[in-house]
């Protein structure tokens, strides 16, 4: 199956700015995308960057679009066959997640993986008339869309395609969980630490 990968390749990961500089949040942010197509290769499908501007990954193609991610990845939509989309900072995916994404849209018009808070992570769209927006409460906004256009959803529940990496306590998780490239560049520079004023596991340096 085709896959999607949106990518911001322009100012990757902002919201990261407390514990990461520009250009390690480019290279985690490259680093991530790498451990996503890896994973969509993996499961035997064929990913498709679409970047704001130019990077370069092996064994995908690029295509280069500045408008807003989600205006570029719907107009890559609409076609006879289906065609999924996986956001690039999952970086706890793998292929058994990608096969658990493509398996449940088997007789469904959309399969959505939701993302915590809201957003969505990934979908596999098999319906001409459902577009994306990644704005916003975006899940809750993409049920609504598949009802509009009489589209069949199922939700697909699992923790990989779940965990997207936007805030420094998402970092944890990919310390916990993540086999890649990010996690290992991001063990390199972060260990976990226990966080006694919230009861959480948080992260510091490593020095």
């Amino acid at each position: 199956m085709r896959l999607l990968v949106p990518f911001e390749a322009t100012r990757p990961k902002t919201r990261l700015a407390g514990v990461l500089d520009t250009g390690e949040r480019a290279t985690f942010a490259r680093a991530m995308l790498r451990d996503v197509l890896d994973a969509c290769l993996g499961a035997g499908h064929d990913p498709e960057v679409v970047a704001t501007a130019p990077v370069e990954v092996d064994d995908a193609p690029v295509a280069v679009d500045d408008r807003p991610l989600s205006t570029a990845t719907n107009a890559r939509l609409g076609g006879d066959e289906p065609v999924g989309v996986v956001v690039a900072d999952l970086a706890l995916l793998t292929p058994t997640a990608v096969d658990r994404l493509v398996a449940a849209a088997d007789g469904a018009d959309v399969a959505i993986a939701p993302g915590r808070g809201g957003g969505t992570n990934a979908l596999v769209i098999d319906h001409r008339d459902f577009r994306v927006d990644f704005h916003g409460v975006s899940y809750r906004d993409h049920l609504t869309a598949a009802r509009d256009v009489g589209a069949d959803v199922t939700v697909v529940d699992s923790m990989r395609l779940s965990t997207d990496v936007d805030e420094p306590a998402d970092l944890v998780e990919v310390l916990l969980h993540g086999e890649g490239e990010a996690a290992a560049w991001l063990r390199e520079r972060f260990e976990l630490a226990p966080d006694a004023d919230e009861g959480r596991v948080g992260l510091v340096r490593v020095e």
